[in-house]
């Protein structure tokens, strides 16, 4: 019997420092509202989704900086967000959404969250892990920067999977009678990660080993950024943003393969601040890594599918059964190192 769910990516035109919130959460709530209209039970936004993606830019005034953080944690109750979280619930549809926090010691993270519409609360946060990029900005003073380190924490909660409650009906539960054997057979496993994160085959691998079913990732991704990705060989600017879109479906397409595993991606895309034009993208791939629905522009718009997650099991149970052939003894420099360290010369 399927596990069907229909699923959404939100992608995002250009968000600009001069654009202001409450018109960003009208668009988002535009794109609900569609997504609802067409059967959308999660839908997934970009990383730093409410404000236009600050860490490319210098910014010295800690007013202006801290006007680009959600300082309210609670967000569906925070006057800056608040009708996203209130229409999300009106509409029944889950959403995740990616936002700068501003922590309660202080502390910058770029961070996402999950909200169940039918128990209307946030029952899980991610914090990124992989943050890009430098911490002061590069000498080249045309070159494109990525700050991340300068106002974001490392994340510390770790790759905490979670299920998505109410999404579909007659799944086990805890303490049910009959078989013991409820693998597959629970409401949906999920995991969340941002941006640079889907790079990182270990993060992935986290998730897989607790079952994921469905991987969100939201990003923001630069098309040109020669100083921050060094360059190989001269290209153009329509070469580099092509190869920036090869590598996103790359590593989304890759990993769900290697974790047996549905994933939603959504980006923000587009020329941001009319200086730095974002690559589009945003695609749901399924547990084959095939891509199954992909977006056709760069501005507001639903990528939609529908996905049975009986579909991870063939992968999860052949291929990639991890207790039959995992082998955690050989993989101990996973853990204990962090720089290469090349075996000594001839």
């Amino acid at each position: 019997m399927g596990r069907i769910l229909r699923v959404a990516a939100a992608q995002l035109g250009p968000v600009h420092l001069t654009s202001r919130r409450e018109e960003t959460v009208q668009r988002m709530i535009a794109l609900l509202e569609s997504a609802a209209a067409q059967g959308v039970q999660i839908l997934l936004f970009p990383e730093v989704a409410f404000v236009t993606f600050f860490p490319r830019h210098l910014i010295a005034d800690q007013k202006e900086l801290d006007s680009f953080f959600e300082h309210d944690n609670d967000l569906p109750h925070s006057p800056n967000t608040k009708l996203l979280f209130e229409k999300a619930m009106e509409l029944g549809v889950d959403i995740s959404v990616g936002y700068a926090e501003r922590a309660a010691d202080g502390k910058g993270y770029n961070t996402s969250i999950y909200y169940s519409a039918k128990e209307g609360k946030i029952i899980s946060k991610y914090r990124k892990v992989h943050l890009p990029g430098t911490k002061e900005p590069f000498p080249n003073p045309d070159a494109v920067n990525q700050l991340e380190k300068r106002y974001f924490n490392p994340g510390n909660l770790g790759f905490k999977a979670f299920r998505g409650p109410d999404l579909l009906s007659s799944t086990a539960k805890k303490g049910a009678a009959g078989d013991s054997n409820t693998e597959g057979r629970g409401d949906p496993i999920m995991g969340m990660i941002i941006c640079n994160d889907r790079r990182w085959p270990e993060a992935w691998r986290c998730y897989g080993l607790q079952g994921v079913e469905l991987i969100l990732c939201g990003y923001n991704t630069v098309g040109w950024a020669p100083d921050l990705w060094g360059t190989r060989k001269p290209m153009t600017r329509e070469e580099a943003e092509k190869e920036a879109l090869f590598h996103h479906k790359l590593v989304m397409q890759a990993n769900s393969y290697m974790n047996s595993c549905f994933s939603i991606s959504a980006a923000k895309a587009g020329l941001e601040d009319g200086k730095h034009d974002l690559i589009a993208g945003s695609c749901i791939t399924d547990p084959e890594g095939h891509v199954i629905a992909e977006a056709k522009g760069k501005g507001d718009e639903l990528v939609v599918a529908e996905i049975d997650l009986e579909d991870c099991r063939q992968g999860k149970e052949k291929v990639f059964n991890f207790e039959q052939h995992r082998r955690v003894e050989q993989y101990g420099l996973i853990t204990e190192q962090t720089g290469v360290v090349e075996p000594k010369l001839l």
